[in-house]
This record gives C-alpha cells, structure tokens and sequence, in this order.
C-alpha cells in the first residue's frame, strides 16, 4: 500500500509552508509547529501547568507521538502579534495566544477572550461549550482559514496597580495606565492617556512615573514583575476581564488533514488544559495575595461603586456601537448577553448565596 507521509516545513516563507495533505496511519508521525503571543518561559502561558507547553506534552502523550508540536515563543519564529497571520497563510500549523488581540480583524473576537462586565469562568465555559459559543466563534474565524479551541483561563483578573487611590471616576482624566483591548478604550472615554506596553516594560515604566498606574493580570503574575515595588494600591472589582480565555488557533487545512481520533486529542487536551490552567491561578493568587497585604505593604482596594457605575455606562457605549457597525459583532454580542442574563438568573440561587452566607467572613 502506498503511504505518503505529512512534512512539516523547517522554515518560514513560501506557499509550500503547510505540506500537501497526506494519508494519515498509525505509524506515521505528524509534526507541527506552535507560535505564541508570549516569551518561551512566562508563567501560566507558556510554562507550568495548563500551559502551551503542557498542552504539548499531553498532545504528544495522548497520541502516542504520532502528533508532535514544536514550541517557538514570541519573537523565536515570528513576532508576537504576527501568530494569527502567520496560520492562518499556513506559514505555521497553530498559534496561542488571546483572541482580543485579534480585534482588529474583527471586533467579535473580544467576545472570545472577555468582555468587560461579562460572564465568569463557570458562565463562560457554559456559553462556549454549550451555549453556542464555540460555534460561532469558527463561524467568525473561518473566514481566516482557523479553526479556534478554547485552552487557558486565568479567572477573574485585577484592576491593576495605582500610585494615588481612586475615588471618583475623575480621578481618572489625565492618568497615564498601561491598559490593553477593549478596557483601555473605556478608560480613554474616562480622560485616561492608555499606554500600550509589553510586559517587560511595565515595571520600569511604573518606576520612573512613565505612567501613573497600570494592569497585567493578577497578583502571582503581578508580583513577578515587581510592580508591588511601586505602586500600593491594588484595585478589584474584575470589571474589564471578568474571566480571560486563551485560545489555541489551527490552520484550517491542516486540521482537516488530521484523522479523527488525533482530532480529538487535541480538542480533549485543549478543554483539559483550559481547566487545569484556571485552578493553578487560583491556587498560586491566593498565596500571593496573602503575601503581598501582610509582606509586601500592598493596599487591596475596591473601586468605588459609582466608578464602577461609569465604567459600565461606557462599556456599554462601545459594545452597542460594535455591535451596531458589523451584523456577525451583533450576533456573537446577542448569543452572549442572552446567555449571561440566563445565567445570572441562575448564579442569583447558587453563587451569590455562596459569597453571601456560605463563604466565611474575614
């Protein structure tokens, strides 16, 4: 029997990047190639467990090799912000990253990562996995030859980190914060200057007041950058990124290429990983949280509640005007909301009792 084997390109360029599709047996190996948003070795996205590199590992395992994936981080293959491109050309077979950094090919793609003042972990992987979610989401994404998988989350995250304390939603006009996506232009309603920096450069900005405040993800991740060094006051609420997905994103073609029981790894080891990533922020926030009140001199703060309020007005302004610009936006942005307000009829019975009676005070 004639057998003709997948080969993986070593280098970039060219339309011969992806191979011709090949017959697929038990014996023959597949590799291919992961691009990601983030350096080889950052906690959470890259490294540990949930991680793109441990969804390597459990894709090679649970194929029994006949799927490997070589890693390359940000800047290793291509540019951090070139990953959708670069798959969805064939250049390379997948990429990981969030989808909101893809905004710009479509506003939709908010939805897929967090939307400010929108559903939590629970509520979101209900909305995406049986809410109708998943579904449009390779709706939006194949038009881009991707086929998109939900694979990371790290829950609720931070408002971020201020030098002054916040009271009003004027102390916001002329503030200078690094901020990213769709919150940074909410806060640009507000007065604030929005710097877009890299993480790297989030700490030595903060530190020679380049900027006056500043949010990256929650206080493991946070701490690492030291930017408890200098700035105390440490704000929640989650208003902005109420739970933020990662997503794995593969090239179209080379996804059909795959038999099923290969596809289905990799959409079982995605889900796994989606899971195992959020409980490893829950348990490595926590301790840092404690660390940094009793250690490190941190102030945790709430928003005020009439901030909120604003910030809330204005989210709403900026989704209603998306959704009003691009009839797909209006159809994600519909499936979503309805979604939340079921669920939120629901949470009113089991989480909030939780938070409100079952959940020791202190």
């Amino acid at each position: 029997m004639q057998r003709r084997r997948f080969m993986a390109t070593t280098a970039l360029g060219g339309a011969g990047a992806i191979a011709a599709p090949a017959v697929v047996t038990a014996q023959s190996a597949i590799t291919w190639r992961m691009t990601s948003f983030y350096g080889p070795n950052a906690a959470f996205y890259s490294t540990g467990p949930g991680s793109a590199k441990d969804l390597i590992e459990r894709i090679q395992a649970m194929s029994n090799g006949r799927l490997r994936i070589q890693f390359f981080g940000a800047g290793e293959l291509i540019p951090a912000a070139e990953g959708f491109d670069a798959v969805s050309s064939g250049i390379v077979e997948c990429n990981y990253a969030n989808a909101f950094f893809w905004t710009g090919k479509s506003f939709a793609a908010q939805y897929f990562t967090a939307v400010p003042f929108g559903l939590n972990f629970q509520g979101l992987n209900g909305w995406m996995y049986d809410g109708g979610g998943i579904g449009l989401w390779r709706e939006v994404y194949d038009r881009f030859n991707l086929v998109p998988f939900l694979c990371g989350n790290t829950g609720v995250q931070m408002t971020g980190w201020f030098r002054r304390p916040i009271e009003t939603a004027e102390d916001f006009r002329g503030l200078k914060m690094r901020i990213p996506g769709l919150a940074g232009r909410v806060y640009q309603a507000l007065g604030v200057d929005v710097r877009l920096l890299p993480a790297g450069e989030i700490f030595p900005a903060l530190e020679r007041g380049v900027i006056d405040a500043a949010e990256f993800v929650g206080p493991f991740l946070d701490r690492q950058l030291g930017l408890q060094r200098v700035a105390k006051n440490y704000y929640t609420t989650g208003w902005h990124e109420t739970a933020t997905a990662s997503e794995l994103i593969v090239n179209k073609a080379a996804w059909a290429r795959l038999p099923n029981d290969l596809k289905a790894i990799v959409e079982n080891a995605t889900a796994a990983c989606n899971v195992i990533s959020e409980a490893w922020c829950q348990k490595n926030n926590a301790e840092a949280m404690e660390d940094l009140i009793r250690n490190q001199g941190v102030t945790a703060r709430e928003l005020p509640d009439a901030v909120v309020a604003r910030l809330r007005t204005e989210t709403t302004k900026v989704l209603d005007e998306a959704s009003a610009r691009d009839p797909i936006v209006k159809r994600v942005a519909d499936s979503f909301f309805a979604y939340k307000a079921r669920y939120d009829q629901w949470a009113a019975f089991s989480e909030v009792p939780y938070h409100t009676k079952i959940r020791p005070a202190g």
